[in-house]
């Protein structure tokens, strides 16, 4: 393989449409290139209001300060939906601690009680923990940026969907009613995990469609872009998002645009380090079949990414929940132990 030439590209979404509403046809190339040559980019003119981004990670650092003893009574092993606190060390990627805590949060719902043996996804629907007790803006600010995210969030896959060569609302209908976004609140601390080492979070590929990440300026994300050995630093820029692509669309894609592999590096010993990931993704009973490309596109495309160990699945709520069991292992042994040899 070649080593990737290039950086990460930056988009600017203020320039995405026209005045009459359609797609700026310069923003969709850029996007279409960035989507299949990395799978990852960075976007500023998203339409975040002012002091938005500064207020969340206010509101982050102060909810990793309270006592542990406040972030545990929102432990995620009281949720069998997998939502809200994990403690540092304790979520894993490629069966290691990664160095790192987390609130996880989605659309609030009922849990669901009656479904089949082939739909378990829905065991992803539920309530989540807030520290509303202790810190009741937190819930507000992460709800208000889960609200400018799905936004964001459903305006890029219309974007890709144009250069892809589909229409502007061809990915509407998995979305429809019910998306089962997820967000999450991390904090990063080297040097405190020692199973971890420099392992922030491991060797991974997203399994939803578009993944929108605020990082603060400490830096460690790094990519490695298809067709390259080497890895290359997404160096901060403040206030931006950063962009990458998952599962769902390298198999609605057959591989035109890859589910791009990254990892953090975890911060130094004694420097934290906060970033807010968002996932846009669909409803979970949604299937996604493979999209009718251009013949000039079906000829770049790369074919799924073969992994025996993590099989690419076209219903969503099985990829996402195939994701969960491996990274909780305590919560699946909790709540689903008999699903453990499954995942």
């Amino acid at each position: 393989m070649n080593a990737f030439q290039g950086t990460i590209p930056v988009l600017d979404m203020s320039t995405a449409r026209l005045a009459d509403g359609s797609f700026n046809p310069d923003f969709i190339d850029q996007l279409r290139d960035a989507a299949h040559r990395v799978g990852f980019f960075q976007i500023v003119g998203y339409g975040a209001a002012d002091g938005q981004v500064a207020e969340l990670f206010d509101a982050i650092k102060r909810f990793f300060e309270l006592p542990l003893d406040e972030r545990l009574k929102l432990d995620n092993r009281n949720s069998p939906h997998f939502r809200g606190y994990t403690r540092m060390g304790t979520e894993r990627t490629q069966g290691r601690a990664d160095a790192r805590e987390q609130l996880d949060y989605s659309p609030e719902s009922e849990p669901v009680t009656d479904y089949s043996d082939d739909q378990k996804y829905w065991l992803l629907r539920g309530p989540n923990q807030w520290p509303d007790a202790v810190q009741p803006d937190l819930r507000e600010r992460a709800m208000a940026w889960a609200e400018l995210m799905s936004s964001v969030g459903h305006d890029l896959l219309a974007a890709i969907g144009v250069g892809l060569g589909l229409p502007e609302n061809y990915f509407d209908e998995p979305f429809a009613d019910t998306p089962h976004w997820m967000g999450k609140l991390v904090h990063y601390v080297g040097g405190v995990v020692e199973e971890a080492g420099d392992q922030g979070v491991g060797i991974h590929a997203d399994y939803g469609f578009v993944t929108l990440l605020l990082q603060d300026m400490i830096g460690g994300l790094e990519v490695r872009p298809p067709e390259s050995e080497e890895w290359l630093p997404v160096e901060p820029i403040e206030g931006a998002l950063v962009v990458n692509l998952g599962e769902m669309l390298e198999v609605a894609t057959d591989g035109y645009i890859t589910a791009t592999i990254h990892r953090v590096q975890a911060p130094p010993p004694g420097v934290d380090r906060y970033s807010v990931p968002f996932f846009w993704s669909p409803r979970l009973d949604a299937v996604i079949d493979p999209v009718p490309l251009p013949d000039e596109l079906k000829a770049e495309s790369r074919g799924r990414t073969d992994d025996p160990t993590n099989p690419m699945l076209s219903s969503f709520g099985a990829n996402m929940l195939k994701g969960r069991l491996r990274a909780h292992p305590d919560v699946t042994e909790k709540y689903y132990p008999e699903l453990l040899a499954k995942k």
